[in-house]
């Protein structure tokens, strides 16, 4: 968490070391601390408090690789309550790491700390406060407190339960945003999705207790560079009529981590007041079911016109996301990024720690590689694969919303999704996880932000 991230210094200081540099480290020690060291068995990976004469602290953190985001490991956890200084001088005496470098590795540290120190608290405290990392430089400070506001608020909004995060409360939350960074926002809710002409999202939520809708969010320069945001807000997935068994639909409260991811990349590119025209467009519903929820074999005309028959009410997400993205579309963005929890194909093909993405835009593709690379946020670009389109022909309608098979299952999404996209639009298209199966440091079980990282880096440097 951000309060884990302090101004100014402290005299209870942590050594980096890389391993390499731990045996001309431990030589130039006292003979009590070497003592101390041995008697520890410490090798040079990892922390170890060491003796000191006085109240003040002394650590020494080895790691092994510079090549690493979580810098900091679980530090904010390991140490005892204090605030505590980063001391990089050994790293300064290595002729392969330059300031910019250097720079980078102090961010990768204070921000790793800040997310090692987050804890979802809303419904049971904490164990333990976490201990805090000071900085001296105000801009660095702001920048990693930003950084994890950002994965913070992504994370909190996915691990919120259903009951209290529906199509309503993801409103109140963008709504929030609005309102702390001037921007404009507005919602077209329930039977008015209809009359404007969203009648995909009003399908899919229509049987829920919670109206759907659509809620937007403008900020910015409006001669910048236009980019719009779409995300997917499936705050509740049942499956709809084709229902989900117990064990697919224990997690469901996380398939409105589309959304999450766009609000939380909202908050980053405005909090550090990136020179873009930003839009934000969430198509937020409950997919549940009553006796008037859309069934399997209906046929919803989308926004666009494109006639769709519905093979199956659990593939519900690129239906809200259709129509969002023909109205994003409609307003010709520079670039169009979408995020959605979509297949289960996707996580079969990459896993659940590794972002995939689509995109019909080569140069795009490789700028969100190389933030990727400069963020240690990894991506994996899966194809548009235009021959697998035939498994998305309907006999009575212009498409059908999920192929037959589950072969390719996460390019059948993605191709269904690119036929609302217009062709002179950029648009990346994020199939994740967003969720921790297992403990890291960093990284704790719950909701996870992927891609977010990778995004505003390539963002940052194209748009700045």
């Amino acid at each position: 968490m951000s309060e884990a991230l302090i101004s100014g210094s402290s005299s209870n200081t942590i050594t980096l070391i890389q391993e390499s540099q731990f045996s001309a480290w431990q030589e130039k020690q006292s003979s009590a601390i070497q003592r101390w060291i041995k008697k520890n068995d410490y090798k040079g990976n990892g922390l170890i408090v060491l003796p000191s004469d006085g109240d003040d602290i002394f650590c020494a953190y080895g790691i092994s690789s510079l090549d690493e985001f979580y810098l900091a490991g679980d530090l904010p956890n390991q140490l005892p309550l204090a605030n505590y200084t980063l001391d990089t001088s050994l790293l300064e005496t290595d002729e392969n790491i330059d300031e910019e470098l250097l720079n980078l590795l102090q961010y990768r540290f204070a921000t790793s700390w800040g997310l090692a120190a987050y804890c979802f608290t809303q419904y049971k405290d904490a164990k333990r406060a976490p201990a805090s990392l000071t900085l001296s430089d105000n801009n660095l400070l702001a920048e990693t407190q930003n950084t994890v506001s950002a994965i913070s608020l992504t994370r909190d909004l996915i691990n919120t339960p259903a009951s209290d995060m529906m199509p309503q409360h993801l409103s109140s939350e963008m709504q929030s945003l609005a309102q702390e960074f001037d921007g404009v926002f507005k919602e077209i809710v329930g039977h008015e999705l209809l009359e404007q002409n969203y009648p995909l999202i009003h399908a899919v939520g229509r049987a829920s207790v919670h109206p759907p809708r659509l809620i937007e969010l403008r900020w910015g320069d409006e001669t910048a560079p236009a980019i719009t945001l779409v995300g997917k807000g499936v705050c509740f997935d049942s499956g709809g009529l084709n229902i989900k068994t117990g064990g697919f639909m224990r997690q469901m409260k996380k398939d409105m981590g589309g959304a999450a991811h766009v609000l939380g990349l909202a908050r980053l590119i405005m909090s550090q007041g990136l020179a873009v025209n930003l839009r934000v467009l969430i198509a937020a519903a409950e997919n549940a079911i009553s006796g008037n929820a859309f069934r399997p074999g209906d046929v919803i005309t989308s926004r666009k016109g494109i006639t769709v028959e519905i093979d199956n009410t659990d593939a519900e997400g690129r239906l809200v996301l259709c129509d969002a993205l023909d109205d994003a579309c409609a307003e010709s963005p520079e670039l169009l990024i979408n995020f959605a929890t979509l297949t289960g194909a996707c996580r079969v093909a990459l896993g659940t720690e590794l972002a995939g993405f689509f995109c019909n835009d080569e140069s795009v593709a490789t700028g969100i590689y190389e933030g990727a690379r400069t963020s240690l946020d990894p991506v994996w670009r899966l194809p548009l694969f235009k021959p697998y389109d035939h498994m998305l022909k309907s006999h009575v309608a212009d498409t059908t919303n999920s192929a037959e098979t589950g072969y390719g299952g996460a390019i059948t999404a993605a191709l269904y999704l690119e036929k609302f996209i217009a062709e002179d639009v950029s648009w990346a298209h994020f199939d994740i996880m967003a969720w921790n199966i297992r403990n890291q440091p960093g990284r704790p079980v719950g909701g996870e932000a992927l891609g977010v990282r990778a995004v505003y880096e390539y963002l940052k440097q194209r748009f700045s």
